[in-house]
Formats: structure tokens, sequence, C-alpha cells
């Protein structure tokens, strides 16, 4: 697609030194093997993909900075932090040093959907992006990456808990695109690792 890598929301931007925090460290440990992996990374247009993030609070979570996929290796800088987000209005409200990904409300429609889940990674993979669409519930095929209208495919599968259950979703509009969801980092972390087998 054209547009990989664009953001598609609104969004309000209050720029703040980088966060300390634990979850960023338990963010990198896992950032770091899917970059590895190549689930995050760089395509050969040299446009960066995939992302991760973590509840801090309620509707609050720190995720990853726009334009980082290509990145080996990130730090605190490149963590930025949703305070608040309208799906209806497709806008976020950001506070950090960078800006927040172009995925950030498919992050936000599984935080608001699903207050039992901490942590999303959102990868690509081709072959496993292909199993998923032929195994498991997905997204609609018209419907793009960063927009309203994922958010409200993502809560609408949430909605499901044979969905929840699994922990995995592959986003039929968005090539490649896989988004993983648990309770913790690890949580989301082995749901990935339990269809790939090398994490």
């Amino acid at each position: 697609m054209k547009d990989e890598g664009v953001i598609k929301f609104k969004y309000n931007w209050k720029r703040e030194p980088p966060m300390s925090s634990e979850l960023i460290s338990e963010l990198n440990e896992w950032r770091d093997k899917l970059y590895k992996a190549g689930l995050i990374g760089e395509d050969a247009k040299g446009i960066g993909y995939g992302n991760i993030s973590c509840r801090l609070e309620k509707n609050t979570f720190i995720i990853t900075g726009s334009a980082t996929g290509s990145l080996e290796k990130l730090n605190a800088e490149h963590y930025t932090t949703v305070t608040a987000f309208d799906l209806s209005d497709n806008s976020l409200t950001i506070a950090g040093p960078i800006k927040a990904s172009s995925e950030s409300l498919t992050h936000a429609a599984v935080y608001e959907t699903a207050p039992v889940l901490n942590a999303v990674f959102h990868i690509h993979h081709p072959a496993l992006w292909e199993a998923l669409l032929a195994n498991l519930p997905s997204t609609a095929p018209g419907v793009e990456y960063g927009t309203t209208a994922m958010a409200v495919e993502i809560a609408r599968l949430l909605s499901d808990p044979v969905v929840l259950e699994q922990g995995i979703i592959a986003m039929a509009g968005h090539r490649e695109g896989i988004v993983a969801f648990g309770k913790d980092s690890d949580s989301a972390g082995r749901v990935i690792d339990k269809w790939l087998g090398y994490l």
C-alpha cells in the first residue's frame, strides 16, 4: 500500500522528556526479539513496519514512536505515551519525546474494548498472515490500518470471547499485518511464538 507508515489520525502532541519505566525495559526485550526475527523492521522500499505497546492505566499506554520500525535498537527516546484517545473522532493526545506510531488507534481499540489486555504487538509476517486468514476470524478486507474503521473492526472481533482467548488477529486489509495481545508483554509474545515457534 502506498500509504504504509503514514499517520492517519489527528493528534495533540505535548513534547516531553523520555519516560523512565520498567515497562519500557520489558517492551524493549520483546521488541529486540521481534526485530531480530524480522517481525518488526523495514521493507524493501525503506518503510518501517511493526510496533508494540503496553497499558499504563485504564486508557493510557506506552507505544513505540512513529518511524522507529527500521531501527535495530530502541531506547526510552523512541517510546511515547498516549494519554487520551477518541476512536470516533480518530484522535489522540500524546505526551513524550516522539510522535506515536501510525497504528496507535488499533492499540487504543484493544485497550478500550478489553480491560484484561495490557500489551499489544503489531507485527508483519506473510506466511503467518495467510495462515491466520485461513483459520481464524480477521478484520474485514476493505479496512485499512490506522483508521477509525480498523479500530471498530478490532473492537468487533474482541467482543468474541474466542478471539480474546486466541490472542491474535490478522488484518485482512493490511497485507502481512498481524495484531497479538495479552495480559502482559510475555503473554503477547508467547502467542506469536506459539504460531511461529522461534522467538
